[in-house]
């Protein structure tokens, strides 16, 4: 007998999911990064231009309350955005009660439209930790990581996130603290289990850096579980905002190289004291060094998409915040 589904929304699920409210040090607020570089004066070098394609993320957009999944899709198009990464929830268009059929009916009309999905996300990783001390929380995590391995093939796209596990989820305050190595080997357990249909279907399973969930907190940790698996189907999934309270992508990224598959732009600041989901921003609105981040994905060989990531659509004007990004992407990668 399935347990009962955790009654939260995705609404629900993103008030929660804030950074612990312990408080830093202050200092000049914005002055300078750890390095002492003042990046907010870093500018492109005139004329520089990146191949990488632009991709936003559905939570930018008011869906499902205001509009449609055609509507987001036809919005992204508009705005100049190569991609849209889709999400997987228990409801609307990605969900458990979908079927293949339905998904190809998703991936057809995103070829009308003319937009391609970049990957598929999904916040279930949280309330079904694959690490979870309870097994019916694995067991159901391990479910739906199984189909949305699935969803991810018949939408077309080859990228789906996966959040490995957690030791803590501050937002869960009720949820068991798992042991940093259980932690490991029940992360590494899952993985090893969902990759034969992730590799029969074409699917990677790109590891996200996370940093407030206590599993995988740096580079070199990364590297390791992540070439543990010796596939080619997994690989990491680079969010540039998760790890920016205490540390820097630009410096993650040369040490994970190659291994990364796809990236989330999540804009971050560090001048306030606020470690919520309040902390991350509209793009550039905020304190990470850009051309030093894109440089660095370069040298990599990196060409793929850069995906915004931002939880707060506009009450007014929705449509705003998708030109805006897809403005200062423009700019990012020396396009305008």
């Amino acid at each position: 007998m399935r347990e009962p589904e955790h009654n939260c929304s995705r609404r629900q699920l993103l008030s929660y999911a804030a950074f612990s409210s312990a408080a830093l040090s202050g200092g000049v607020a914005g002055a300078q990064d750890a390095g002492g570089r003042r990046s907010s004066e870093e500018t492109p070098p005139a004329g520089r231009r990146y191949s990488m394609k632009k991709s936003i993320n559905l939570w930018a957009f008011p869906y499902p309350e205001k509009m449609s999944l055609r509507k987001c899709l036809e919005l992204a198009k508009d705005a100049g955005f190569d991609g849209i990464e889709l999400n997987y929830d228990l409801e609307n268009d990605l969900s458990p009660n979908a079927s293949t059929k339905d998904y190809g009916a998703i991936r057809r009309m995103a070829d009308d439209i003319g937009i391609a999905i970049s990957g598929v996300c999904s916040f279930l990783f949280w309330p079904y930790p694959l690490t979870s001390n309870d097994p019916a929380e694995r067991a159901r995590g391990m479910e739906l990581a199984g189909l949305m391995t699935q969803a991810a093939h018949d939408l077309g796209t080859e990228n789906l996130l996966v959040v490995p596990g957690a030791v803590h989820m501050p937002w869960r305050p009720e949820h068991d603290p798992t042991p940093n190595d259980v932690c490991d080997r029940r992360a590494r357990q899952a993985i090893g289990k969902l990759l034969p249909q992730a590799e029969k279907l074409g699917v990677y399973l790109n590891i996200e850096n996370i940093f407030f969930n206590g599993f995988l907190m740096s580079p070199f940790e990364m590297v390791d579980f992540v070439d543990s698996f010796q596939s080619e189907f997994v690989q990491v999934h680079f969010d540039t905002g998760n790890i920016m309270e205490y540390q820097f992508p630009e410096h993650w990224i040369p040490i994970l190289g190659k291994r990364i598959k796809n990236v989330h732009l999540k804009e971050f600041t560090k001048k306030g004291t606020d470690h919520s989901l309040e902390t991350f921003r509209p793009l550039l609105d905020g304190t990470t060094a850009w051309p030093s981040v894109l440089d660095a994905l370069e040298k990599t060989g990196y060409d793929d998409y850069l995906t915004f990531e931002y939880f707060h659509p506009y009450q007014h004007y929705p449509e705003a915040l998708i030109y805006q990004t897809a403005d200062s992407l423009d700019r990012m990668l020396g396009l305008k």
